[in-house]
């Protein structure tokens, strides 16, 4: 589904500020893969997704979504084939709308615009029944500006509209990371239904390492903008967090780890 070939990507090239985040890095994920991607600050994490969602452009190498070239093609027409949800609760929607506004815009994603904006009775029951599985109540709120919902509630809210018709790829930029614990493993099992629901193929960033090895089929660590460690399988379901600690330590010492990264 996602082909990712000799992409490189170099920030502030000639500068006093130059950084190399990616160098050579190539990956493939198939249809229905879920793929966790582990690493320190500064690896090559979001650097990688951002370049598959088209925020940022490649200095070299190629990018491909089921066989079609998205190298050099911008983000906004990118986005009818990606679903996102980003580390900030407050991107993903537009808190001034209702909630069944902001899931009308993600349900008509792709589609040609037309002048005609009413949301129809068919379409206010099919988000009815999407946020039901939800479980947080929001299914009786549709009208509710999202500005008043919770970190949590727009987070999986903004999980939902992701989702809502079903993407290619599906983009997870460490999106439990300004959660609390509590609610960020709910988001994290809403994540999981909606996955193995649709057979998403899914490209998951975060510094949990838990969540790393806990969720999906496959996991990647980067360091210093290279993939160094690929694992899938039965082999990745006996993986512990103290086996990708001794994996950190092996490549480039325990000093890359981050305090985030510590901590979770």
């Amino acid at each position: 589904m996602l082909e990712v070939r000799h992409v490189s990507k170099t920030f502030n090239p000639g500068q006093i500020t130059e950084r190399k985040a990616l160098k050579d890095v190539s990956l493939t994920l198939n249809d229905g893969d879920f793929v966790t991607v582990i690493g320190g600050n500064g690896a090559g994490k979001s650097t990688l997704l951002n370049l598959i969602a088209g925020v940022h452009s490649c200095d070299a190498g190629s990018i491909l979504l089921d066989g079609n070239d998205l190298t050099h093609i911008k983000e906004h027409k990118r986005a009818k084939y990606l679903g996102r949800v980003f580390q900030d609760p407050m991107l993903g929607t537009c808190s001034n709308m209702q909630i069944e506004e902001n899931l009308a815009l993600a349900y008509r994603r792709g589609r040609q615009r037309t002048l005609a904006w009413g949301i129809t009775q068919k379409e206010r029951g099919l988000f009815k029944e999407a946020l039901a599985k939800l479980e947080l109540g929001l299914e009786d709120r549709m009208t509710a500006k999202v500005g008043l919902l919770s970190g949590g509630q727009r987070q999986a809210l903004t999980l939902l509209m992701a989702v809502l018709q079903k993407p290619q790829l599906l983009l997870l930029d460490e999106h439990t990371a300004a959660l609390d614990p509590k609610t960020a493993k709910k988001v994290l099992e809403l994540t999981e239904f909606f996955v193995q629901r649709d057979k998403l193929t899914t490209f998951m960033v975060t510094h949990n390492m838990r969540d790393a090895i806990r969720y999906g089929n496959r996991l990647i660590m980067m360091l210093d903008g290279h993939i160094v460690y690929e694992v899938g399988g039965e082999e990745k379901k006996k993986l512990e967090v103290k086996d990708l600690l001794e994996r950190f330590s092996v490549h480039q010492g325990e000093d890359t780890l981050s305090d985030k990264m510590l901590l979770s």
